[in-house]
């Protein structure tokens, strides 16, 4: 490791110290909305910094919600809706995973890692699945670090 590295390391490990990160998860109302309130129903562990925003329906999430997510101080952002083919409207959680991908190509694009945006299918009755998911996201960010740009 040379001298550049280790300072570099040492500085980012000052300046995040104490940093938790800030997840926004757009779920939809049919089924990661249901299994995030089964998940406080049980009584299952996961960090309070996951913000949960309820939408209709994954197929209503558009790239400019986790932009501005970002824009207002998210360090990650995933997507929870319905099991692939049993989208309550269909194809909205299909629509939904090509949107992440797409994003994930234009924030990397921009020095963003792509990983900071997650697409994830879950029934209504797996609460202990949305724990799992929330803990599991937050601790890769965790990981990354701050988003860049992000002022501690």
């Amino acid at each position: 490791m040379t001298a550049v590295t280790a300072e570099k390391t040492e500085t980012a490990t000052i300046e995040t110290k104490g940093w938790e990160p800030k997840i926004i998860a757009f779920c939809c109302q049919y089924c990661a909305y249901s299994a995030a309130d089964m998940a406080g129903s049980m009584r299952l562990q996961y960090p309070t910094d996951v913000e949960i925003v309820l939408i209709p329906c994954t197929g209503r999430f558009d790239v400019i919600l986790a932009l501005r997510a970002f824009e207002k101080g998210a360090d990650g952002v995933y997507v929870a809706g319905c099991l692939e083919g049993n989208c309550h409207f269909l194809d909205g959680n299909i629509r939904a995973k090509k949107r992440v991908n797409f994003l994930k190509g234009e924030l990397a694009g921009v020095g963003f890692e792509p990983e900071r945006v997650e697409m994830f299918n879950l029934s209504a009755s797996q609460g202990p699945r949305f724990a799992e998911i929330a803990n599991g996201f937050t601790e890769k960010i965790r990981e990354l670090g701050p988003r860049p740009g992000k002022k501690i």
